[in-house]
């Protein structure tokens, strides 16, 4: 079968399912497993990578409202490439190509291609994502198996995590400058790690922030999960976080329990790594209950007091 994946989460289903010799195309953000930066990329983002975080929300509110999608689908190398199955959504323009520009490309096509949307808002979603993927391609008892085995992982958390009396307040960050906190699965994420989480979008598409009601309700940890951003440029993100409203005065802050991940890699790909962000999320939370997962740069430890004395300073 001849697929293109136009979801970095998508591209890993398919590698971990045995599939990734089938993959012909790929997004420019699809960077794992290493062998999949090695298929062609037929899509490129509209948004200048040396944009500030505060200048890529304002060029993507206008281009969306422009254009409808920050995306470009290379057609030409589409219609070279003729795929069988294609794997997109519609669960979030900013993440991905227009769900609707994929129909009108694929409509041309001579190879008529299937098209599966995956639109995951729940922890549950993703792993539904992943047997649709497997009866997709043949690979249903794979998906099965690693369904199962990441369920089993899941588990193992919430069984530590579900009695406990302490369970402190968390803020996880999407976006910093402005502020958005997290979305859809994120809330999920928090809670079975053994934290409270009072402001993401339960199953719904990250919002702004009213960061009124995060003064009202101070964090005791605090997450950076930037959307897109790899480890070090969330951790610059930390120069933002320095500069909101009351954060030097947030218990998290003041305990040093504030942190950058790579948001990328894990939080914001909603593929079989979503449960090592959940193993991320319980280590940060209770690291006197879990070890620090063997994750290669997933997450480093921001010293904000340091960056209100020096703001030039680096995580």
């Amino acid at each position: 079968m001849r697929i293109c994946s136009l979801l970095p989460s998508a591209t890993e289903i398919v590698f971990a399912l045995g599939s990734g010799q089938s993959l012909i195309g790929v997004t420019h953000e699809c960077d794992y497993p290493q062998q999949a930066t090695q298929i062609r990329k037929i899509t490129r983002s509209k948004i200048p990578a040396a944009s500030s975080s505060r200048e890529i929300d304002s060029t993507v509110s206008s281009t969306l409202d422009a254009v409808g999608s920050i995306y470009d689908l290379d057609l030409g190398l589409l219609e070279t490439l003729q795929p069988e199955l294609v794997l997109t959504q519609r669960l979030c323009n900013v993440c991905a190509v227009s769900f609707d520009d994929v129909i009108q490309a694929v409509e041309s096509l001579k190879s008529r291609p299937r098209v599966i949307n995956l639109e995951p808002n729940s922890l549950a979603d993703i792993l539904a994502n992943i047997r649709t993927v497997g009866q997709a391609i043949g690979r249903e008892p794979e998906a099965e198996t690693l369904v199962h085995s990441l369920q089993l992982r899941i588990d193992a958390i919430r069984s530590k995590t579900e009695n406990l009396s302490f369970k402190p307040r968390v803020l996880c960050l999407e976006w910093v400058d402005p502020p958005f906190c997290g979305g859809h699965w994120m809330k999920e994420l928090v809670e079975i790690a053994g934290g409270t989480d009072n402001f993401s979008n339960h199953h719904r598409p990250s919002r702004r922030l009213d960061w009124q009601r995060v003064l009202e309700l101070p964090p005791e940890v605090i997450v950076l999960t930037c959307c897109g951003y790899g480890l070090d440029r969330c951790a610059e993100e930390g120069h933002l976080l320095a500069r909101l409203e009351g954060v030097h005065e947030f218990p998290a802050t003041k305990s040093g329990r504030v942190f950058a991940t790579d948001g990328s890699a894990y939080f914001s790909r909603p593929g079989p790594r979503i449960v090592e962000s959940l193993e991320i999320l319980a280590h940060l939370i209770h690291p006197d209950i879990f070890p620090a997962p063997p994750l290669s740069k997933a997450f480093s430890r921001l010293d904000l007091l340091r960056k209100k004395a020096n703001p030039m300073s680096m995580a």
